[in-house]
């Protein structure tokens, strides 16, 4: 994959999305949890921010956020990192890369945490809340049923804050949320008000002392000098929490100083119109690698889920992607997955792809399938790379290659013919035919075989083309369908090609 050029023209019509920044100053950040396989919908958001950083000459960072200790795993950890090498998209600043405002994994920044912690409730901005869960229900009965915290330990008196801490009650830290509407501009919804009173003062860490994702998200797109959080539909909610948090980091002289800009992308849809979850079929990053879509194939179809490069245009690379990309042409509308559209993208890609270049996405699914040796020999590798322009046009994903090329790497005497293809006796004739014209031709090439059968069976037997030469891909292939069957023979060789026909031969007499 190419990447864009390190610098970016502004054009007056981005100042907006900019927000009074330099573009080279553009940071955007790729958060995921290591707590299971990458979710298509995850990897999206990892390439919209990637496109935008790339658009604008600025950076892409990797943040781990391994703060769900009990459900995070270094296997998953190392699962994200070998996701993005593997789409090519490779963080400028991250774990590995390291960079000016490191570490990149939460679970290592949890003394800077405990710091701000102690800052916002110094300051007012946050507080301690000894209330029970009990204690919160009754009350919200009390009050008619509303189930959202009613702000009882905001302002509680000194005194009764003493109480509780000699009684040894724990307390959870909530962020305390201002007394007026929370409005902000969103790059792909426009301008979204959350009332007052709309979101209470929420926990920002538990009562065992474990910082939770609304104190630890903001903090560090804060002190990562982030400007662009381009993320799902589904943190929308979180937005007014987190822009709150900003402002009092601000206001502490915190981190960058500024609100990053937000942009909520539309929901990934699966199945019946629901959002696409880790439990349905396809939605898994893994499944995608194990069934040979290319890197950028499956990147291209992730781009149209919600994004166009044009009104009549669905292929295109990265590079030209990241050339195109603009925030604000993002739809908010809901996006749907199509398995169909997905694979035949990502065909399109493997046909834009020299054979040369083909090739290797090819062999370990035919290693993994014990056709070729790892690593392949010379022949077996010469073979696939003769093999590949035959089937390159009808290959959806790189998968596809080991039963559409299996009978090239099969033993002669292994062929075995499809229940559904069994030659029938009237065969024999175009078995015994095809062996005698095969066995005098001086050059074993596609053409001249071409021409010796057709003389043979189509002229000399009078049959049609269908009829003369099925049999014939039966005895080789084992099946009815098959690539190029005069290319294939080539490959195949004049031995090879002869000894199969007569097995086939031999099978019907018996």
């Amino acid at each position: 994959m190419t990447d864009a050029p390190a610098s970016h023209p502004v054009h007056t019509d981005e100042s907006e999305v900019l927000g009074g920044i330099r573009p080279s100053e553009v940071r955007v950040r790729f958060p995921p949890s290591p707590t299971g396989n990458l979710h298509v919908g995850n990897v999206r958001s990892a390439l919209f921010n990637w496109a935008f950083a790339r658009h604008f000459g600025g950076t892409f960072v990797l943040r781990i956020e391994d703060t769900d200790a009990a459900r995070s795993t270094e296997e998953s950890r190392q699962g994200v990192l070998d996701a993005l090498h593997w789409l090519d998209l490779d963080p400028d600043e991250g774990p590995e890369q390291g960079g000016a405002y490191g570490p990149y994994v939460q679970s290592e920044r949890r003394d800077l945490y405990a710091d701000i912690v102690s800052r916002l409730i110094a300051d007012g901005r946050a507080y301690r809340c000894y209330c029970t869960r009990e204690e919160q229900e009754a009350r919200a009965a009390a009050a008619g049923g509303d189930p959202g915290y009613d702000g009882h330990c905001r302002d509680l008196p000194e005194d009764q804050r003493a109480a509780y801490e000699s009684e040894g009650r724990g307390y959870v830290v909530r962020m305390r949320m201002p007394d007026r509407d929370i409005t902000f501009h969103d790059l792909v919804r426009g301008e979204i008000t959350f009332p007052v009173g709309n979101v209470p003062d929420y926990v920002i860490v538990r009562g065992n002392g474990d910082p939770l994702y609304t104190l630890v998200n903001p903090v560090d797109d804060s002190l990562m000098h982030i400007t662009h959080v381009l993320r799902g539909e589904d943190l929308l909610s979180s937005t007014p929490r987190q822009i709150v948090l900003h402002e009092a980091l601000a206001e502490l002289g915190v981190g960058s100083g500024r609100t990053p800009i937000f942009g909520h992308l539309p929901m990934v849809m699966g199945e019946g119109n629901r959002r696409l979850s880790k439990r349905d079929a396809g939605s898994g990053l893994a499944e995608y690698r194990e069934r040979g879509f290319l890197p950028e194939g499956l990147l291209n179809y992730l781009a149209l889920l919600g994004w166009a490069i044009a009104e009549d245009r669905d292929v295109f690379t990265m590079a030209e992607m990241a050339e195109a990309f603009d925030i604000r042409r993002v739809s908010g509308n809901p996006a749907r997955f199509d398995q169909k559209k997905c694979e035949a993208i990502n065909a399109a890609h493997i046909r834009m792809l020299p054979d040369a270049e083909l090739v290797p996405h090819l062999v370990p699914f035919m290693v993994d399938a014990g056709l070729i040796s790892d690593p392949p020999r010379a022949d077996e590798l010469g073979m696939l790379e003769g093999a590949t322009p035959l089937i390159k046009e009808r290959l959806n994903t790189c998968d596809e290659v080991v039963e559409k090329l299996r009978f090239l790497f099969t033993p002669d005497e292994q062929i075995e013919i499809e229940e559904k293809a069994q030659l029938k006796a009237d065969d024999a004739a175009v078995l015994d035919a095809a062996i005698g014209a095969l066995e005098s031709l001086e050059t074993f090439e596609a053409e001249p075989i071409q021409a010796a059968l057709r003389a043979s069976l189509v002229e000399g037997l009078g049959l049609k083309p269908k009829f003369a030469f099925g049999p014939v891909r039966v005895a080789l292939t084992g099946s009815k369908v098959s690539p190029p069957l005069f290319e294939s023979m080539e490959l195949l060789g004049r031995a090879s090609t002869l000894a199969r026909l007569a097995r086939a031969r031999a099978g019907i007499e018996a």
